[in-house]
């Protein structure tokens, strides 16, 4: 600190002897020279300030042209908030504020070397032994006690005279500097500001592009704090959201070359995609790349988003609108303040000789020349000094006015809480504020909280910043109102945006314009990004059973759910059952019901006619036990074809096997019974034991009960219940996928519960093959036979037709009508060939239904070997030999002369 303060005294001995000259005037007029350049008001307390009254100078000068606006109406602010400070009965009651106002000449180094003015009065000085190049004792000027500054404007330069104020702890309150790094309360802690930082303007600006639906942009900025900065934040907040992208990032340098506008106009059409450009640049900057865009014929291409220092400003667009139409700009919430009108539109020449610079910018103002003394060269008239502001003069309040006047406000309303703590109970200043602590100051300044001169909160965080308010502009044109800035929406923490209010065409778009690296994806496709451009992204459509998660990934539906048509979420998978109206299920029902009805009239007929000697013939007890199975083949449709559920899968486990057991069983037995009977009586005359109808009802039930036997264990294992099967009709297209809701029984189950009754089949086939031998006359041994070998083919044509189809989408209901169709035509196979003869018989021609003579086993089964011994003996000998042999053997009248219904069971056996 010791070192930095010898510095400056170092700069300032410098300094004053410049004022000497090359001889030695008196004191007076060099101290008049030393106001020169600046306004200086006296005061109890003195406030400094630091305004760009003059743009920055070319070759080697340091100050340019003046400012009018930005200069002249912000300086007249400071001077106005002053006196109605001093006016003010309440603020600073019997204190009178003076101010040190100086030029900056936007330039940060000059704005050093002017600063320097504020700390003189703080620096020891001990220059006894120095002395001037030319010999000379230096002159110091009785320097002003400044408590504290208002300024700067440029960020630059606030950020170079804040590291020489916080050195003295100097408070510096400035009303137009952003750049976010005058936020670090670590190196700039003796600075505050009313207007809000950079880092709140990115933000706003960020949700502009946001809400604009834009995700690909540049940026482009002027050399300096201020645009570096706010493009820095910018950028950092973009990284932070990942949602938008900076496809370009160039900065425009102090000092631009011929054609360099050009060039980075051409640089930005390497990304024609990234058509929103973010600037953050000063507006002469701004104005000259508006003028390179309508040389190159790119009108209309660029939409521009600008800060602040575009605003609401005229001078970046004169003569190029068309350019600039549709642009977006954002500006501090501010108002115009009508007393500050009323009061710059009264200053002349003769009431403002204080601003030392008004006579400049009368002459600017009105386009006139003020007698010899005049800086304004060329001009065609001179001054008379009765021109006025507003009727001879264009005139609009400058932007930053009101944040002038709150940056004084702010300043003396922590002057006045000051002296309220040191001073208290005596008016005007004590000898406490004799030297005003700058820490004590600042405190006050950051506990400040007033409304400003046009209504608004003004207050300060820890870092000295105000808070975010921002109104939000678009650059219009209008068939009748012209070009204009329009009011579209504002931000304070958070963007509110009348879309409506929008317009980037000349025919009145409200639609933003596209500035995005890739298209939109559409419904159920996901983005792959580009490796390094998180904004850049290939489509891909979210396949099969996945649907979008995220915007950046697909994830497969549950189970049991497929993708909506959009592929944006999953839905549960229709479920579907066979139905009784389906053509799959009517055919086989209408099978089963006839063939119930037949079966019902076959056994009403076999019990009408109970006693007669075909129905005796035919066994009656079998006979009813193998139409008892054929009723059931029939009836087993109706749990296959029925809604599942616990009680119908039940049904389905028991009637899927139980039919056609009870029916080979009982075939099985009476074809096992015929060979017996025939096989013993080639060799004996006794009968073979177990052929009663009581011992043949055990038997066939005795058969039954394994597979009942089966079906409970199975029962036991595994209980029934209805399961959706979501594997069946799972679909390479998800819209046709489709759950079946059926039975718990796998291709396995039904085979071992079809197996035991297959394996009655074949072996009852095995024994119809062997009494295929029995004459026709002696019971029913043939068309069991032919029944068994019909069966087997219709079971051997389903195997095919039922595993065939496992891979069909139509499985469920090939399979199911497979299944009962083929049940029913074993049914309906063994009722036509066993028993629909016999009805016709007992319906048709009751005259054979008539009783005959009883023969013994002997005689009968002597008859049936002799048939047999005939017929083998009809394929080995002529005609007359055979006769011969036959009734050499055989008494005359043994055979039968007509057909007649041998009943084994009208035997004595």
């Amino acid at each position: 600190m010791a070192r930095n303060r010898h510095f400056f005294l170092s700069l300032l001995i410098i300094k004053s002897c410049l004022l000497l000259g090359s001889t030695a005037p008196s004191p007076n007029p060099d101290f008049q020279q030393e106001y020169a350049h600046s306004i200086r008001l006296d005061g109890d307390i003195i406030l400094g300030g630091l305004f760009p009254v003059h743009a920055r100078g070319e070759r080697g000068l340091p100050c340019g042209e003046l400012k009018k606006e930005k200069g002249i109406h912000r300086l007249e602010a400071m001077l106005f908030a002053i006196d109605l400070v001093n006016k003010d009965p309440e603020l600073l009651p019997n204190v009178t504020l003076g101010a040190r106002v100086l030029d900056t000449c936007s330039r940060d180094t000059h704005a050093l070397e002017q600063s320097l003015t504020f700390v003189q009065a703080l620096i020891e000085r001990d220059a006894g032994d120095v002395r001037c190049t030319n010999g000379q004792t230096p002159i110091f000027a009785k320097p002003d006690k400044v408590v504290g500054v208002i300024g700067a404007a440029a960020s630059s330069v606030s950020i170079m005279v804040a590291n020489i104020l916080r050195l003295f702890k100097i408070p510096q309150i400035s009303y137009a500097s952003t750049a976010p790094e005058l936020s670090d309360n670590t190196r700039y802690d003796f600075f505050s500001r009313v207007v809000p930082p950079d880092s709140y303007q990115a933000q706003a600006m960020m949700d502009i592009v946001t809400a604009m639906g834009w995700n690909y942009v540049s940026t482009l900025a002027s050399e300096g704090s201020y645009g570096e900065s706010g493009v820095e934040a910018f950028v950092q907040i973009s990284r932070e959201s990942g949602d938008v992208c900076i496809a370009q990032s160039l900065k425009i340098p102090r000092e631009p070359k011929l054609g360099e506008f050009d060039k980075m106009l051409l640089r930005l059409l390497e990304t024609p995609n990234a058509r929103a450009v973010i600037t953050f640049a000063n507006e002469d900057d701004i104005r000259r790349i508006l003028g390179a865009a309508k040389r190159n014929n790119l009108t209309g291409h660029f939409l521009w988003v600008g800060s602040d220092s575009w605003g609401s400003k005229i001078s970046p667009v004169l003569h190029q609108e068309v350019v600039a139409e549709g642009a977006v700009t954002i500006l501090p919430k501010r108002a115009s303040v009508d007393a500050f009108d009323r009061y710059f539109k009264s200053r002349s020449l003769a009431n403002n000789r204080r601003n030392v610079w008004f006579a400049e910018f009368w002459e600017e103002n009105f386009g006139c020349k003020l007698g010899t003394h005049g800086k304004r060269t060329g001009a065609p008239k001179k001054c008379t000094g009765l021109e006025k502001v507003g009727r001879d003069s264009a005139y609009e309040q400058e932007g930053k006015v009101q944040f002038v006047m709150d940056a004084v406000y702010a300043m003396a309303h922590a002057l006045d809480r000051l002296q309220r703590q040191l001073c208290a109970g005596h008016p005007g200043l004590c000898p406490r504020m004799a030297n005003v602590d700058g820490k004590e100051l600042l405190a006050h300044i950051r506990a400040v909280n007033f409304n400003g001169s046009a209504g608004t909160p003004v207050m300060f965080n820890e870092n000295g910043d105000a808070p975010g308010r921002y109104d939000i502009f678009q650059y219009q044109i209008s068939e009748h109102s012209g070009p204009e800035y329009k009011v579209i929406g504002q931000w304070t923490n958070q963007l509110h945006l009348n879309i409506s209010a929008l317009k980037f065409d000349s025919v009145g778009s409200v639609s933003p314009p596209a500035s995005s690296c890739s298209v939109p994806c559409g419904p159920g496709e996901r983005k792959k990004i580009v490796k390094g451009v998180p904004c850049c992204w290939h489509c891909e459509r979210c396949e099969g059973y996945h649907f979008l998660a995220s915007q950046f990934s697909c994830q497969l539906c549950p189970y049991e759910q497929r993708p909506n048509w959009n592929s944006s979420s999953c839905q549960p998978i229709p479920v579907i059952q066979l139905e009784w109206y389906s053509p799959w299920a009517l055919v086989p029902v209408l099978i089963a019901v006839l063939g119930i009805s037949a079966t019902a009239f076959v056994m009403a007929t076999f019990i009408r006619y109970n006693d007669t000697p075909i129905v005796r013939a035919s066994g009656r007890e079998m006979s009813y036990v193998l139409l008892t199975g054929i009723f059931l083949c029939y009836v087993a449709t109706f749990p296959m074809m029925a809604p599942p559920g616990v009680a119908v899968c039940s049904l389905r486990r028991i009637f899927l096997g139980l039919g056609l057991c009870f029916s080979y069983a009982a075939l099985l037995t009476k074809t096992n019974r015929i060979h017996r009977i025939f096989a013993q009586g080639k060799t004996a005359v006794a009968a073979p034991r177990f052929i009663s109808p009581t011992s043949q009802l055990v038997i066939t039930f005795s058969l039954v009960g394994v597979q009942l036997v089966g079906v409970l264990a199975w029962f036991a294992a595994e209980p029934p219940h209805a399961l959706v099967d979501y594997s069946e009709q799972r679909t390479a297209d998800p819209q046709h996928a489709r759950g079946v809701l059926k039975c718990d029984i796998s291709d396995l189950a039904l085979i071992c519960s079809l197996g035991y009754s297959i394996l009655l089949m074949v072996t009852c086939t095995v024994y119809a093959i062997k009494t295929r031998g029995v004459p026709e006359t002696f019971n029913e041994a043939k068309p069991i036979g032919f029944t068994m070998y019909t069966t087997c083919i219709i079971w051997l044509a389903f195997i095919p037709i039922f595993f065939g189809t496992a891979q069909s989408a139509e499985r469920m209901y090939i399979q199911t009508a497979t299944l009962t169709v083929s049940l029913s035509l074993s049914a309906s196979v063994s009722l036509g060939m066993l028993y629909v003869p016999k009805v016709y018989i007992i319906i048709f021609h009751p005259e054979q239904n008539v009783p005959r003579r009883k023969r013994s086993f002997k005689a009968v089964v002597t008859a049936a070997t002799m048939t047999n011994k005939l017929s083998q003996l009809a394929a080995e000998r002529p005609n007359g030999e055979v006769k011969t042999e036959l009734f050499q053997g055989v008494e005359a009248g043994v055979l039968p002369t007509k057909t007649t219904y041998v009943s084994y069971t009208n035997h004595d056996i």
